[in-house]
């Protein structure tokens, strides 16, 4: 049974920093791209950032660039987004996903607020 499992969001001020985790099980994680998602109410969700199995690319949303990192540690089965100078409208629940298809799973997500 393939589970992905977010943790690390919270509440935070503007220019504050949080690193999201997900921890997965269930399908061979090493093989796999993955991508950070997230979702606001009432908006369409935004892919904002994907790695390779590897670890050899990773992609980002302009919205994110140089504020947020992606990275990953196989051994743990884990997938990080380290997230800095973080802004209000950053606030959305953010979720992990296996590959880069909307067809394969996510997580139930981990929610970022971002206010003063």
């Amino acid at each position: 049974q393939v589970q992905l499992v977010e943790s690390g969001g919270g509440l935070v001020q503007p220019g504050g920093s949080l690193r999201l985790s997900c921890v997965c099980s269930g399908f061979s994680f090493s093989h796999y791209g993955m991508r950070w998602l997230r979702q606001t109410p009432g908006k369409e969700v935004e892919l904002i950032s994907t790695i390779t199995y590897d670890s050899s690319s990773e992609t980002y949303a302009d919205s994110v660039k140089g504020r947020f990192t992606i990275s990953r540690d196989n051994d743990k089965k884990t997938l990080y987004l380290q997230m800095n100078n973080l802004k209000p409208e950053d606030t959305a629940m953010y979720y992990c996903q296996q590959g880069y298809s909307g067809d394969y799973p996510r997580g139930h997500g981990t929610q970022v607020t971002v206010s003063s």
